[in-house]
């Protein structure tokens, strides 16, 4: 029984990185595990509060291209109940799976973002489910800037996920969803319209 006491009191006084960060290992296949569980995550974020807890992801490559943003899924994040202290920010919600964002990005789309080009990744977000407008230059992203060591001690990683684009038939030669913003995110080209 006094173990037991110990125990629950020393995990509780030691903030370890397994709690804020949802990481893989560098070989190959490392973050299929940690994918999963970060998606069966989103997904019952995302039934349970919609839209609202949603941020779009972009990557970019500088040493690719200073201004394309290639899209690489959605994080969600929770808004009450949470398993940490504090109801998550959005930045914490991208800084937790930077890692498993970044290394899915560059088996996503690895002509542009890895190999020489997996230096200096840059994750932008936007907001949930604006695909559309970001195409039509109506949104502009925000950079996502920090580390793991700007994550709230009070945050748990099981209160984020992560739902990571999947490429299929063309795409998966040419590429998916793309834009163009400048250093700050604003659309380069003015807005435009899509013919229904």
């Amino acid at each position: 029984s006094s173990g037991k006491k110990n125990k629950k009191k020393t995990k509780s006084s030691i903030t370890t990185t397994n709690d804020k960060v949802r990481s893989v290992s560098g070989f190959s296949g490392s973050g299929t595990k940690p994918l999963r569980v970060a998606a069966n995550t989103f997904d019952s974020i995302h039934k349970k509060f919609g839209s609202k807890c949603i941020s779009d992801l972009y990557v970019r490559a500088p040493a690719n291209d200073e201004q394309l943003c290639w899209f690489v899924g959605k994080i969600a994040r929770k808004l009450e109940n949470t398993e940490g202290e504090n109801v998550p920010t959005e930045v914490e919600a991208v800084l937790s799976q930077k890692r498993l964002i970044l290394e899915y990005a560059k088996q996503l789309r690895p002509q542009n973002l890895g190999g020489p080009y997996a230096k200096g990744l840059e994750i932008w977000i936007g907001p949930g489910d604006s695909e559309m407008d970001v195409v039509q230059n109506k949104v502009s992203l925000k950079k996502v800037n920090g580390s793991t060591a700007d994550i709230s001690d009070m945050f748990s990683v099981k209160d984020v996920g992560y739902n990571p684009e999947i490429y299929v038939g063309e795409e998966i030669k040419d590429g998916g969803l793309r834009v163009n913003r400048d250093a700050d995110g604003h659309p380069i080209k003015p807005v435009f319209e899509i013919n229904q």
